[in-house]
């Protein structure tokens, strides 16, 4: 059992639409070897949003958003968000996402790493800058 991953919206899209480096895309395939992806209630909804995406890419899209395991808004996740956002300059999806990362003890996978900088205790991987 490795361990869980929340990705983010970005590395989604990257992943899906084979964007990735070929390390990146070996990491991120070594992510899925022991655990389902995860993501916040916050990617699924900007995945859905996904205004250019063909009827193609929309169908991958919910495929994948079907294999994996969507958090939703908790009262914890809701509390901490608040807590983040009154500590951190964060947009608020991002410290929703903070939130369910820190919530369910999972490492944050973003090529957005500075938006999260600020948030004290969350562990966040740049797959985009994976060289292993």
């Amino acid at each position: 059992m490795g361990m869980t991953y929340l990705w983010d919206t970005n590395i989604v899209i990257y992943y899906l639409q084979q964007q990735l480096s070929p390390a990146a895309a070996r990491f991120i395939d070594s992510t899925l070897l022991y655990n389902a992806p995860a993501l916040s209630v916050v990617s699924e909804i900007e995945l859905l949003c996904w205004r250019n995406a063909t009827e193609e890419q929309r169908d991958v899209l919910q495929g994948f958003i079907y294999a994996t395991v969507v958090f939703g808004l908790s009262d914890k996740i809701k509390r901490m968000t608040v807590d983040i956002r009154r500590a951190c300059n964060v947009k608020l999806p991002d410290a929703i996402i903070a939130a369910t990362a820190l919530t369910y003890d999972c490492t944050l996978l973003t090529s957005n790493t500075k938006d999260f900088k600020t948030v004290s205790g969350l562990h966040v991987i740049d797959p985009t800058r994976h060289d292993g």
